[in-house]
């Protein structure tokens, strides 16, 4: 338990005076980065190309080599974004950032006293969350050296936010050679895993055992990478934790399901930024980042990936669907109250009356199916259960499900541990609770919580292993299919660390499942 307090606030508090100078060979470069306690940290490596004046919206494309020994102590800056707002559960300290952000970091164990690793150890990359908009991979609690410590390399990113990131635009579309525009955030994340494919052998690192995790938007991106032909043969297993995007995205030049095109969407906001509709792409490349980044905070701009033709072919649902997927194996799950930190508890309908007026109006003829499942008995935790369903615990065990089409096993989690401290009760397991866990990064010795650092960060190091989460020392995690929908729970404060389950939350998913049929294009 001591370890973790000591390897965590020495993280957190920056140890240059303890840390050691180690050198690296990579076909990138030298790199000169940390080596501490038996962690070797490795930090803003820039694996694409600054996307900056004309690179603006263009897909990533490769960073260059570099001659001489490059410092790689400090982490790059994260990619512009507007901060969460002050006071808010998910606001942090200000940290640099800027539209030159694609950087990434390793943490690896691997004996590099030559300059090199013979080494093949297993990669987790981590893609962080946000709503695409926020976030970036130099967050405390992504630090990687405790999960490094089990055997494994971990890899923390940045990729591109918001309008710099999700933009689409006619004249976009025109100077593609693929015809296609947005999602060059995703296209960030794709150029990351090309830098490990062809990098992280120099750190230890397997390019043959690549797993890659997120929670949020990081578990939409895993969702998205699964999807995307452009992302074959990067990463052999997936872990998504509370997000997947199953629903429909905007198309590139066609309304589809209630949504404007993404073209237009992207000219309607060229507009908006410009004062003008007859601007073109050049003027909106000259304005700063920050004023389109205003422009998007004030609009309501909303970012999203986009069904392009070529990054995504198709809708996610569709892709997974007829089993055109990577085949990777995959744990997904998410967290009992997840709507606590994200708004739902402050939209509590006024009285029974109006919220059972308003889930007639909304759901017509499934209200009354709707109403059995979220009673007006308790407004707050019918709210509350409605916002999780409908936000995640649909989706998730889905593509658990659809997993199956490509032959591939998938294992389900529900994560209903309430961190310790002040607002336990209020919060219970909130949305991205679980984070500190999955990386053995819980900061307080506390045993029960330390207990679920260990369990969580030893089931996920398995599977980055061996595609299975299953090791001697942990509770069988059983696999999600259709005719057995096992699942654990984890929580080590009510529920003695691992329950295992085989009926999560009866008639929901039923629910959901013909509700989103009757919504799909």
């Amino acid at each position: 338990m001591k370890k973790i307090l000591l390897i965590t606030a020495l993280a957190a508090f920056g140890s240059a005076a303890l840390a050691a100078p180690v050198t690296i060979s990579t076909p990138q470069g030298k790199l000169q980065g940390q080596s501490e306690h038996g962690v070797n940290a490795f930090k803003g490596i820039p694996f694409a190309l600054p996307p900056i004046g004309e690179r603006r919206w263009k897909p990533a494309e490769p960073a260059p080599k570099w001659q001489g020994v490059r410092l790689a102590e400090q982490y790059g800056p994260n990619c512009i974004q507007v901060p969460y707002p002050e006071g808010s559960f998910f606001s942090r300290p200000a940290f640099p950032t800027s539209e030159d952000c694609l950087y990434l970091n390793v943490w690896t164990p691997a004996n590099l006293d030559d300059g090199k690793s013979a080494e093949k150890l297993p990669v987790m990359v981590w893609i962080h969350g946000g709503a695409l908009t926020r976030g970036g991979g130099s967050v405390d609690v992504y630090d990687g050296s405790n999960l490094t410590r089990k055997g494994v390399v971990v890899v923390t990113i940045n990729y591109r936010l918001g309008p710099l990131g999700y933009f689409s635009h006619p004249e976009l579309t025109a100077e593609s050679p693929h015809k296609a525009s947005g999602n060059q955030g995703t296209t960030d994340q794709i150029q990351a895993l090309k830098w490990v494919q062809e990098n992280i052998a120099a750190f230890g690192g397997d390019p043959d055992q690549v797993t890659i995790f997120g929670e949020s938007a990081g578990s939409w991106s895993v969702n998205h990478l699964v999807a995307s032909p452009l992302a074959k043969d990067l990463f052999h297993g997936a872990i998504g934790q509370s997000g997947a995007v199953l629903s429909p995205m905007p198309q590139l030049k066609t309304d589809v399901a209630g949504q404007a095109s993404a073209e237009s969407m992207g000219k309607q906001f060229a507009a908006e930024a410009l004062g003008s509709k007859k601007a073109g792409l050049a003027a909106l490349r000259a304005l700063p980042a920050h004023a389109i980044m205003a422009v998007a905070e004030a609009s309501g701009f909303r970012t999203q990936g986009i069904v392009d033709g070529w990054v995504f072919p198709d809708q996610i649902y569709n892709i997974m669907a007829e089993g055109k997927q990577n085949p990777v194996p995959v744990i997904v799950g998410f967290n009992s109250d997840e709507g606590t930190t994200l708004g739902a508890a402050a939209r509590l309908p006024a009285s029974k009356e109006a919220y059972i007026k308003g889930v007639k109006q909304r759901y017509g003829g499934y209200a009354d199916e709707y109403l059995q499942l979220y009673p007006a008995d308790d407004l707050r935790q019918s709210t509350l259960d409605a916002f999780r369903d409908s936000f995640v615990s649909w989706s998730m065990p889905t593509w658990a499900m659809m997993t199956a089409n490509v032959d591939q096993p998938a294992w389900l989690y529900y994560f209903s541990h309430r961190p310790s401290g002040p607002m336990k009760e209020k919060l219970g397991a909130y949305h991205a609770a679980e984070i500190q866990y999955v990386f053995d990064n819980y900061r307080e010795d506390i045993p029960h919580e330390q207990e679920m650092a260990e369990i969580m960060s030893d089931y996920w190091v398995a599977f980055a292993k061996t595609g299975n989460p299953n090791e001697a020392d942990r509770p069988e995690w059983k696999p999600y299919t259709r005719e057995n929908r096992h699942y654990v729970e984890f929580n080590t404060e009510t529920k003695k660390g691992v329950v295992q389950g085989d009926n999560l939350l009866p008639g929901v998913w039923e629910f959901y499942d013909k509700l989103n049929a009757s919504n799909r294009p």
